[in-house]
């Protein structure tokens, strides 16, 4: 008989579950290497991917109220378009978010302790296993402080940087150095930050009332992270423009030293450093959510489908995730995980929409419009990003083959 987890959160706590994954690390890193690629149309890059993380939201929000399992696009693919589109969206999502765990373990050692990036990258990922593992309520809890300290930096960002006179909005202004490949690829990175809504839906089996808490959630922490992203941008890029934004390599830092207020620069470092560690937080229960659902079908190991008698969580799943993540941490560089992890997830919410469109013809506007953006966005990324992506799911697919021809 398989275990079933404890159904603890509501609401609040999806909300600042969500909030924390989408409201962490990704706008202290992302707008530099967006700002690159868009130059002053860095903000409609931001539009464009709203518009798609609010198509896939709608798509998710509604597959998690019929199906509130652990898992997310794992359980609605593999329900809606068959065994190997849900086994294909788990793949993409493990290994994309294994990815986005050990960058954001290395962004709070890069924040925190400069030069120690990998030791502190590991030591944050076995102490968020830990408290992963005495249950999703604690986790909700920490996430709770973390979501109130970031929100609070980002505001001081805001007000210092629009208050300043070193603020120009001019600077918005969309000019020549804008090109509609350079606003997609942009799109695509910023995605990176969006894409933490999902972390709801993976947490299905942990949600009470998933069927009416779940389609309020997802909406809601999606808005509120866009009006908090949209703050930001506008903020930071009118006081350093689109050209000192993208050789920025701590952007909101340099944000307030170029307001004239170099006294909120060790506040931002702090607050990067938390946030990171509230991403990674929010990660690490998704991925090993997913990888529970994977274990229960049998396309992982079954031992990591145990779900613990006494927590209710599946503590083997979120050991082994945790162990594989301190090993990347302490091997990788964070230099390209963002592009990688994107693609991994844009391929996730491609079989999200193809399994929301499936459900009638109420859900296929938003449905084909968040399917054709994500693939359109996921191979506008980098090539680099875009081969390693592909070359991770082919390796995947054939895995599934050889499970298949072997059973």
């Amino acid at each position: 008989m398989t275990q079933e987890l404890r159904r603890s959160l509501g609401v609040f706590d999806a909300v600042v579950i969500g909030l924390g994954s989408m409201v962490g690390a990704g706008i202290f890193v992302a707008l530099a290497p967006a700002a690159r690629a868009a130059g002053s149309g860095l903000l409609l890059g931001l539009a464009l991917a709203a518009v798609v993380a609010y198509c896939n939201a709608m798509s998710s929000a509604r597959l998690a109220a019929l199906y509130p399992a652990s898992g997310g696009t794992y359980v609605y693919g593999r329900e809606r378009l068959g065994a190997f589109w849900g086994y294909l969206a788990g793949w993409a999502f493990v290994v994309g978010k294994t990815a986005s765990c050990a960058a954001m373990a290395l962004t709070v050692g890069a924040y925190a302790w400069p030069g120690q990036e990998h030791a502190v990258a590991v030591a944050s990922v076995v102490a968020l296993t830990a408290v992963n593992y005495g249950g999703v309520q604690k986790s909700a809890w920490l996430t709770r402080a973390i979501v109130a300290v970031v929100l609070a930096v980002l505001a001081a960002v805001v007000v210092s940087s629009l208050g300043s006179g070193s603020a120009g909005f001019g600077r918005l202004d969309v000019g020549a150095d804008t090109s509609v490949g350079g606003v997609l690829q942009a799109a695509g990175l910023l995605f990176f930050a969006f894409a933490g809504y999902a972390r709801i839906a993976t947490l299905g089996e942990e949600v009470r009332d998933p069927a009416r808490t779940i389609p309020r959630a997802i909406p809601l922490a999606l808005g509120i992270a866009l009006v908090v992203y949209v703050c930001v941008a506008v903020s930071v890029l009118s006081v350093l423009g689109a050209g000192e934004l993208g050789r920025a390599t701590a952007p909101l830092a340099d944000a307030v030293r170029a307001a004239d207020a170099q006294w909120l620069a060790p506040v931002v470092r702090v607050g990067a450093a938390v946030a990171a560690l509230g991403s990674l937080l929010a990660l690490i229960l998704g991925v090993s959510r997913t990888t529970l659902a994977m274990a229960r079908d049998g396309h992982l190991p079954t031992a990591l489908a145990a779900v613990h008698p006494r927590f209710q969580v599946p503590h083997r799943a979120e050991l082994a995730v945790g162990a594989v993540v301190a090993v990347v941490a302490a091997t990788a560089d964070v230099r390209g995980a963002i592009g990688f992890s994107s693609f991994g997830v844009l391929v996730y919410y491609t079989i999200a929409n193809a399994s929301a469109w499936t459900l009638g013809s109420r859900n296929r506007v938003l449905a084909s419009t968040g399917l054709v953006g994500c693939l359109v966005l996921a191979f506008a990324l980098p090539l680099s990003s875009v081969v390693a992506g592909a070359a991770v799911l082919t390796v995947g697919a054939v895995l599934y083959g050889v499970r298949l021809r072997r059973g």
